[in-house]
């Protein structure tokens, strides 16, 4: 007999984008820069010098991404909201073309059954606010709660499921630590301020939620389980810096109000002393939790890697596209994690997903993905693990609906469950799009198939 699949009832299926990968037309309608309008155009930093002016344009074809969505039989869309589009100086005045566009799309989305699930950022930052330091001025609280206020107040109710941050470790990390991301900078001094600030800016988002909102607000986070590559002292040590530093560094805050103590000893004389009220702010009850998950790490000692002296070690494994380790387990031991460390709070799949090849023109009406498919397969099947262990998962939002601008990597990879030709913006939906429908059509039973 085949094993049964059934999720809980009302769990929440749909898919996920973000603004700049996705929209184009970042400075129509009275929009201001972002970071990323910036950071694409700095010679060597994008493939192929790609740029987010165009992208899937989803701007101006919303509503047939939407119709998109409905055929396919999505509850849910995660999407992001351009900072830039509606502040466009960052703070202080508003734009009414940037809310008319994302009032445009949520009255579409609720219109055809879908419920809209808004992240205020992912990673966009208004250029004019990196001009006064951006991530490392501690006004940046302030900016981010009255951004946030501003939407509440045009979007509470149609919009019932709010995050503040995705994924801050990579907004740091890549933008404050590595330089790979923008705004571009490598100091190992400004990457705990970065950290720190944007959590305070959580913070006050959700204290400024409880003032004018009614439904549920959360932070949504990128989870990467960690594995001892041997039994070695050195290498437990190295997993445990490399878990404090990408998974704790972002949640012990909001739970437990205080950074885990490998940080001081990964930063140093880079780690800074705190003030006690700073995390009387950043300990904001939430409602829930965003998890996004692609891959683990297999860890080991070495004290050539800066700054954790902790590298991965490469498995005998399929591998996508982006370099990352196709393990599914990873995703249900996170998840249990989750409802052990942190008390079982709800959690949402807000992104998992996979590149892999596509070509770059489709030849037909559905493109041929096997290797997605199997990671849809499998990683649905391990979150359905974990509920049966009783974590609290009530949705799975797949990355990506689109094939998109996948960041520094530019239009290079192809994470979309529906494949774009940039040259035309023709939508196909691949054959990990059609299985994905029969899941959420069957709330899970088709992935006994």
């Amino acid at each position: 007999m085949s094993q049964a699949f059934e999720f809980p009832q009302g769990f929440l299926w749909g898919s996920a984008t973000s603004a700049y990968q996705i929209e184009g037309s970042p400075l129509v309608d009275g929009a201001g820069p972002s970071i990323w309008h910036r950071f694409v155009r700095t010679p060597g930093m994008v493939h192929d010098g790609d740029t987010g002016d165009v992208a899937c344009d989803h701007y101006r074809r919303y509503k047939d991404d939407v119709r998109l969505m409905r055929e396919l039989g999505l509850k849910a869309y995660r999407f992001s909201v351009a900072w830039a589009r509606i502040l466009p100086e960052g703070k202080g005045r508003v734009n009414p073309g940037g809310l008319d566009f994302y009032d445009r799309l949520v009255d579409t989305l609720l219109e055809n059954g879908i419920e809209p699930l808004l992240t205020l950022y992912h990673w966009d930052l208004p250029a004019a606010l990196d001009d006064r330091g951006g991530w490392l001025n501690p006004d940046i609280a302030h900016w981010f709660a009255e951004y946030a206020s501003v939407m509440y107040r045009r979007f509470d109710g149609r919009v019932k499921k709010w995050a503040t941050l995705n994924e801050p470790w990579v907004v740091t990390d890549g933008g404050y630590l590595h330089g790979a991301l923008a705004p571009g900078h490598r100091n190992r001094f400004e990457a705990p301020i970065a950290t720190h600030h944007l959590l305070r800016a959580h913070g006050a988002a959700v204290q400024a939620y409880r003032a004018e909102g009614k439904h549920a607000i959360g932070l949504v986070v990128n989870l990467e389980p960690k594995y001892a590559a041997s039994d070695s002292a050195e290498d437990r040590a190295a997993v445990r810096r490399a878990d404090a530093y990408m998974n704790r560094q972002y949640l012990d805050p909001v739970f437990f109000g205080r950074y885990p103590d490998e940080l001081e000893e990964i930063f140093g004389e880079a780690w800074p002393q705190w003030p006690a009220e700073d995390f009387e702010l950043i300990r904001q009850p939430i409602d829930y939790v965003g998890f996004n998950y692609y891959t683990r790490s297999v860890t080991r000692h070495d004290e050539q890697a800066w700054p954790l002296k902790a590298a991965p070690v490469k498995q005998h494994a399929t591998y996508t596209e982006t370099g990352w380790e196709v393990f599914p387990q990873g995703l249900t031991d996170t998840l249990v994690w989750l409802r052990d460390r942190y008390g079982n709070p709800p959690v949402y799949i807000t992104e998992n997903g996979s590149a892999f090849y596509d070509p770059p023109v489709a030849d037909g009406d559905t493109l041929d993905d096997p290797l997605r498919v199997d990671y849809l397969r499998k990683h649905l099947r391990a979150i359905h693990a974990a509920i049966c262990m009783g974590c609290d998962v009530r949705g799975y939002m797949a990355w990506s609906l689109l094939d998109n601008l996948e960041w520094s990597l530019g239009f290079s990879k192809r994470f979309g469950i529906v494949h774009v030709d940039f040259q035309t913006q023709k939508r196909t939906p691949k054959r990990s799009a059609r299985l994905y429908s029969r899941i959420v059509g069957s709330n899970g039973r088709a992935l006994a198939e």
